[in-house]
This record gives structure tokens, C-alpha cells and sequence, in this order.
């Protein structure tokens, strides 16, 4: 049986006794029905897991002790920065939780000018604090130590000014004619995904002066939550960790 794994923000060191927060221990305790003497595997995004044993199960507080930190090598070498539109329901949702698994190191939501979802105030915050539960959950769930950045929800000019230092940006859509195998390998990606329906003419051209390449991912239409997660794939075989293995002599 695979040991679960809770992401923690606390500091984590070997030999240290720590309270689980309230829902991990809910869980812990309530969902998962874990004894004293079982192990965890906590994480708190510094790159390693935690081997932990669990000593104290009560009914609203879960309590371990820490061993070694194990060396987590599950991060990828090529960085993804995703600027991806808002959509309603749980299609953000699944966005994040995919760029999670294919190994995004930030997302930015994005109100671009077909989006359909408006967010203010308190109402965004909150969305924001739970797209980042979406992406803890998504680590925890794919063995990932280091759990990616949900950015505060930013305008296309304000995501383009975040990710001038990045060396290639690429606005996807498909019109373009310019593949991601066309392109040289590099170290770093910026990722702009539009709406539901697509973003703008206008909203493209800006995108280019501001040095994103147009680039396709084929002649198919995708769906806004679908996008991110086939261009993430297709960057990590090409540069990543996803392509095969080196031939054998």
C-alpha cells in the first residue's frame, strides 16, 4: 500500500514532533482511519519528503514524529510558468490539477477580454486561496515536493510584464504556424492560454509585441482547460523529463 502523503507548511526536521493542521488531520484520522504506529509522508515544498510515524490520533488532532528528509527527484528540469484565462466551474479546476501533474512551476489566472468569469474583492481571494488547495492536492497526489505558485489574478499587460525575463513565451493558438518542435530547447517557458472562445486579434498582436511567439498545437480546436495540459506534456517530452530514455551503446 502506498504511504499517503500531506503537504504541511510548517519547517520539518528529523526527530521533531508535529501537529497535523485540522483538515490533514480530519483526513488522516476521519477518511483515512490511520493508527498510531502508521506511516505518513509529509512535504512542505522545500524539495524533500518527510518520512513520519504516526503518534497520536485524536479526534480532531493528528500528531507524528519526523525521520530522515528523503531527497524528492521528482521536479522537472525545465521550468513552466502557465498564464491560464479564468473559465467557470470546475474547468479551472482541472486546469490547475493537470499542470500540477505535467509539473507547472506557477500559474497566473488571467481576465482577458472574452473571459467570462469576473472575480473582485474578497470573491477573488478566496478563488485564489482555493486553486491553491487545488494545486496542494494535485502534489500530494503525484509525488511532487515543491508545490506551485497560484499568482494573485493578473490582466494580460500585468502577465506580460511578470514574465518579461523568461526567454521564450508563446502565445498558443490555432492559427499559428509555428510548432514546438521548430523551437531551440530551453531552460524556461511561458505558457498564455486564452478563453473559452479564443483570444482576440487584438489580444494576440499584444501578446506578440511583447515577445510571445504565436505557436500551434495542431489543426484541432481545444478546449481552454484541455490546452495547457497537451502543450505541458508536449514541452516536457521535447525538454523536459517526459521524452525516452538515452539509446543504449
Amino acid at each position: 500500500m502506498r504511504t499517503p502523503r500531506i503537504h504541511t507548511p510548517v519547517a520539518l526536521a528529523a526527530g521533531a514532533s508535529v501537529d497535523l493542521d485540522e483538515q490533514a488531520s480530519q483526513h488522516v484520522g476521519r477518511v483515512l482511519r490511520m493508527q498510531v504506529g502508521q506511516a505518513l509522508l509529509l512535504f512542505n515544498g522545500d524539495g524533500y519528503d518527510y518520512p513520519t510515524t504516526i503518534t497520536e490520533v485524536g479526534k480532531r488532532r493528528v500528531s507524528v514524529t519526523v525521520a530522515e528528509p528523503q531527497p524528492n527527484h521528482s521536479e522537472s528540469p525545465l521550468r513552466l510558468v502557465l498564464g491560464q484565462t479564468l473559465s467557470k466551474g470546475d474547468r479551472m479546476d482541472y486546469a490547475i490539477q493537470k499542470s500540477v501533474e505535467m509539473g507547472v512551476s506557477a500559474i497566473a489566472p488571467l481576465v482577458t477580454e472574452r473571459c467570462d468569469v469576473r472575480l473582485k474583492g474578497d470573491r477573488e481571494e478566496k478563488r485564489v486561496r482555493h486553486w491553491q488547495a487545488v494545486a496542494i492536492s494535485a502534489a500530494e497526489q503525484c509525488g511532487r515536493a515543491r508545490v506551485p505558485e497560484i499568482l494573485p489574478v493578473m490582466t494580460l499587460e500585468q502577465w506580460f510584464e511578470h514574465t518579461r525575463a523568461l526567454a521564450v513565451r508563446l502565445v498558443l493558438h490555432h492559427r499559428a504556424s509555428q510548432s514546438l518542435a521548430s523551437l531551440a530547447r530551453p531552460d524556461e517557458v511561458a505558457l498564455l492560454i486564452g478563453p473559452e472562445g479564443g483570444l482576440s486579434e487584438a489580444e494576440i498582436d499584444a501578446a506578440e509585441r511583447a515577445g510571445f511567439l504565436p505557436t500551434t498545437l495542431g489543426s484541432r480546436v481545444l478546449r481552454t482547460e484541455t490546452a495547457p495540459v497537451a502543450a505541458m506534456a508536449v514541452c516536457q517530452w521535447l525538454w523536459g523529463d517526459f521524452g525516452p530514455p538515452p539509446a543504449c551503446d
